[in-house]
């Protein structure tokens, strides 16, 4: 919870600098402050120090929502869904098998030692980045202050972005739900596995979000609310699995499927949609969109750990079948994408560089 809230902090703070600084030098800035952030928690000596350290991480974690704007500026118009499916698939994927890399040098050597891996990674990243990626110069100069302005004008105006915020958020929130318990549900009867078992699962789940590059030719094709509306239906039914059969291994594994299937297709369409609202904003749009989906990740994490807490599974299967209506009802409610202006109010900003 703490590192999804500071990931949702990072957003707002440091994501619209990609609209204002070259996003290479911000990129491995920022992959510099996660590695310091990593090596605080490695050494953290109790558990308030933990959750300071959780927060830090989380909120200089940011840097694939610096690499994502980026990728859509770079890819042409036709494709861009599918580009933007292909740099998220390698994200979730990564989130997943990080799970089980964890889970077994956690068990073996200890969690300590598994920051001071993830450290020691992001300042290779760092590095490598720094030398690979190509420079770029922002569309408009801005200072912070506008940039920030702006986005509230973006929140407030663009309703299409608002349901991309509300959709993705619940849907991450009902993926974090399930993540954040699982390891409490297989460690009792009948399955009685262990962290590293559990994070195995993870493997489990690569398997949907290998979907990503075709949810983001399905976007390019049909329209991403078309498969917003899928994604939401997909994820539900996950839940539903996991609520009627979740005792039976098959069935968790094919609800961890559908369920990471479900999260990551909506993921890409939300954001194939909002990127192509206002082109010279879209680290803003990104920042509204993705401050959204972390709170939501937040809270279901929350949700996920109080069902637990009060009816075990059930409750942890209510929350995010919860998640999920509310979902589809901001989907329903929101109707057919409305293309936005590229001189709409929701771009201008108070500045005479405007």
């Amino acid at each position: 919870m703490w590192t999804q809230a500071g990931t949702a902090c990072g957003m707002f703070a440091f994501v619209p600098l990609g609209d204002m600084f070259p996003r290479r030098a911000l990129i491995t800035i920022m992959c510099l402050a996660v590695a310091a952030a990593t090596v605080l928690m490695a050494g953290a000596p109790g558990l308030a120090a933990v959750n300071l350290a959780s927060f830090g991480i989380g909120l200089t974690s940011i840097v694939p929502h610096l690499v994502l704007p980026f990728a859509a500026k770079l890819a042409p118009a036709e494709t861009r869904g599918h580009i933007v499916g292909i740099v998220l698939g390698g994200l979730l994927i990564g989130i997943l098998l990080a799970r089980v890399v964890a889970g077994y040098v956690g068990d073996i050597f200890g969690w300590r030692t598994m920051y001071w891996i993830a450290a020691l990674g992001m300042a290779l990243l760092a590095v490598a980045l720094r030398f690979t990626l190509p420079v770029d110069r922002p569309d408009q100069h801005l200072t912070y202050r506008e940039l920030l302005e702006s986005i509230w004008r973006l929140a407030r105006t663009e309703p299409v972005l608002q349901e991309a915020a509300i959709t993705g958020g619940m849907l991450f929130g009902a993926f974090s739900s399930l993540w954040t318990t699982l390891v409490f549900f297989l460690a009792l009867p009948p399955y009685h596995y262990g962290a590293r078992v559990a994070g195995l699962f993870g493997l489990v789940g690569a398997a949907g979000a290998l979907a990503a590059p075709r949810a983001g030719r399905l976007s390019d094709r049909k329209g991403s609310g078309f498969t917003v509306m899928l994604a939401i239906l997909v994820t539900l039914l996950s839940w539903l699995v996991f609520g009627a059969a979740g005792t039976h291994l098959w069935a968790l594994i094919a609800g961890v499927i559908l369920l990471d299937l479900g999260v990551q297709a909506g993921h890409v369409a939300n954001q194939t949609r909002i990127y192509a609202l206002i082109p010279e904003a879209r680290s803003r749009l990104n920042t509204v969109y993705m401050v959204a989906y972390f709170l939501g990740g937040a809270l279901g994490s929350a949700l996920g750990a109080f069902g637990w807490t009060r009816m075990g599974w059930t409750g942890v299967c209510i929350a995010g079948a919860a998640q999920c209506a509310v979902a589809l009802a901001a989907r329903v409610r929101g109707g057919p994408d409305r293309k936005t202006a590229r001189n709409s109010p929701a771009t201008l900003v108070a500045s005479p560089h405007a």
